[in-house]
């Protein structure tokens, strides 16, 4: 009889979703089969509660399997798991991409004889591996070049969930890089937990902006690389100057911006002010104008007035945003902000309901400022592609999957460009 293949569910962010794929790799070559693979995040109390609902709706899809829980959420509350009747093993962050690992979990009779519960000090990790995936799909790869966070914001569990900051050495990451290129990818994604941070831990102290030089000098046939979200305060000088003088690194940059009222911004314990980031946003313009920013705003946090409201909902236009990411503010047990006086549950929602409706209007701003306008296009799919600035494409007719095409833009529908 032929195993049954692992099955994986990812819930949260993009680094999950790289490591899932790394976590396919080593479940393969353990043997692991008739398993379901549950990956948490633990950005919110709802992210928590939505993992233990996916865990419960697997389990009764998959009668008899194994159920594995690992992730963010498995690493900062491991016990509330382990209490699950579904759950078989809980792993940690750490545990999760390490080889030996998954061998251990092979054979069923293991389960029984060890504990339940694998998940170590998160603090005590000194080293980030950059794991060799070959990507997702045939267009575009991500690349893990940093792990963890040094900061303490107020409203974050994370840290805890991933641990201190950890750089993959410039070297390694060149390396894997190529052999991407290698396989035909024509997009690399470079992240991270806090990726601005990355190098501070590795000899010399380089920044994120030498990283990104280096990559482009060494691997000069990569044709498009992009960086996933940045804390502006943290942009090195090499950073600004890549924006300043590479084309092939992509106009598109992710914004960990979370509030734009300054006493928000401190109870929040974030390092930059509301004028910090529209400076950055100013800056980065006059050297890219075909620049796009999105950016993450938190609706609600705890103490947060109308007024103070309002200067986050500015930030939409004093920052050029185009894309946005809303998160309605949600108490995180263990955080000094779930200690803090809470909004209500209905002014929360109300307060995201603006922030989305400001970045549909900004969103759709942009989508028909490029109506006319001819873009070069990575197709993701043989009708979808995305533009240099990350927006969306569909296509009348197919187009060759994983290519970079040159079309003009025709229409706008959907939140989508149309060619």
């Amino acid at each position: 009889m032929n195993a049954t293949p692992p099955i994986f569910a990812t819930l949260g962010c993009r680094l999950n979703a790289y490591e899932t794929e790394a976590m396919k790799e080593l479940a393969a070559a353990a043997g692991i089969s008739g398993a379901v693979v549950v990956n948490t995040c633990a950005v919110t109390s709802e992210a928590v509660r939505k993992a233990k609902q996916e865990i419960r709706k697997l389990a009764r899809e998959n009668p008899g399997a194994q159920i594995i829980v690992t992730g963010c959420a498995a690493q900062t509350e491991p016990e509330t798991f382990a209490a699950m009747a579904e759950v078989t093993k809980v792993i940690g962050n750490t545990e999760k991409m390490q080889a030996a690992t998954w061998a251990n979990l092979k054979a069923p009779d293991l389960i029984g004889i060890t504990e339940k519960v694998q998940v170590d000090d998160i603090m005590s990790v000194k080293e980030t591996a950059g794991h060799l995936i070959d990507g997702f799909g045939r267009h575009r790869a991500y690349v893990q070049v940093q792990n963890g966070c040094d900061h303490r914001c107020t409203f974050c569990i994370i840290p805890y969930g991933r641990g201190n900051s950890r750089s993959v050495p410039a070297g390694v990451v060149v390396e894997q890089i190529k052999r991407l290129v290698d396989k035909g990818f024509n997009e690399v994604v470079l992240t991270g937990v806090d990726l601005t941070s990355w190098g501070a831990d590795l000899p010399a102290t380089p920044r994120l902006g030498d990283l990104v030089m280096r990559i482009l000098r060494l691997v000069p046939d990569l044709p498009r690389l992009r960086i996933s979200s940045i804390d502006s305060i943290e942009a090195d000088d090499a950073l600004m100057a890549a924006i300043a003088t590479e084309p092939r690194l992509m106009p598109h940059l992710h914004l960990s911006l979370q509030a734009g009222d300054d006493m928000i911004l401190k109870r929040m314990k974030r390092r930059h002010l509301r004028d910090d980031a529209i400076r950055f946003c100013e800056d980065a313009l006059k050297l890219r104008p075909d620049m796009i920013f999105g950016a993450d705003i938190i609706a609600g946090f705890p103490t947060e007035t109308e007024e103070m409201f309002a200067n986050s909902l500015k930030l939409v236009t004093d920052c050029n945003l185009t894309f946005l990411h809303v998160f309605p503010f949600s108490p995180r047990k263990g955080t000094p902000a779930a200690r803090m006086p809470q909004l209500q549950g209905p002014e929360i929602k109300a307060r995201a309901a603006r922030l989305r409706a400001a970045g549909d209007q900004a969103l759709a701003h942009h989508l028909s400022a490029q109506v006319g306008q001819t873009h070069r296009i990575l197709l993701e799919s043989p009708r979808m592609g995305r533009t240099e600035q990350f927006t969306e494409v569909a296509f009348i007719a197919a187009q060759p999957e994983g290519e970079i095409i040159t079309a003009t833009i025709s229409g706008t529908e959907g939140g989508r460009l149309l060619a």
